[in-house]
């Protein structure tokens, strides 16, 4: 897969990276994390096409656009019968119930703010769309929380792969590690909260 995204950034340029991060939102297997620290190293090149700004510019709009079609999902299709599609079709896109459970007990619990912050944890990214669409967020809102966590991303990761250089590949390597510690945080905080409200209930009966 690392020589394909390779060939298509080195081909397509702008849209390749574009087209990429696209890709990565439907399909979660695809590594933003390889993506735009690739992005990233390529505009740190003398004489490149590919310039940083635009080059991140691009990922964001890319990725916003790949959100889109999750949240509609959620939207149109309701939880039940998301589940059922997650748990025969779901490892195509390693994705099951599970997760989709998970992600929306993270929107019920943070609202918009878990779009936000979920931009910033690989494997909750794409996930998260489902329950805004699920609970009907405003789309502008969902847009603009999207939009926010997304420019963060894509900023850390093409800013990582421009200092590394011909390195960039180790983003991937070494973001895995980290990326399990805050959905580790996240997991903790939500364990919290139902803990909370658990005593909550008890102490009003």
């Amino acid at each position: 897969m690392a020589d394909w995204i390779t060939r298509t950034v080195e081909t397509l340029g702008y849209f390749g990276i574009g087209f990429l991060m696209f890709l990565e939102n439907l399909f979660p297997p695809i590594p933003s994390e390889l993506i735009m620290p690739l992005a990233g190293f390529a505009a740190s090149r003398p004489n490149s096409d590919i310039e940083f700004v635009p080059a991140v510019m691009v990922g964001v709009v890319g990725t916003v656009l790949g959100a889109l079609p999750w949240y509609y999902a959620g939207m149109f299709l309701g939880e039940k019968r998301l589940m059922d599609l997650a748990d025969r079709y779901g490892k195509w896109f390693t994705i099951s119930s599970r997760d989709i459970e998970k992600a929306i007990a993270w929107f019920n619990q943070y609202g918009g703010a878990a779009v936000f912050l979920c931009r910033l944890v690989p494997g909750v990214r794409t996930l998260i769309s489902l329950p805004a669409g699920l609970s009907r967020m405003n789309i502008g809102i969902f847009l603009l929380y999207s939009t926010l966590g997304t420019v963060i991303w894509t900023c850390l990761l093409a800013s990582a792969g421009y200092l590394l250089g011909n390195n960039y590949a180790l983003v991937e390597k070494y973001l895995g590690p980290v990326s399990k510690i805050v959905l580790l945080g996240l997991l903790v905080m939500f364990g919290i909260w139902v803990w909370q409200r658990r005593r909550q209930r008890l102490r009003s009966r």
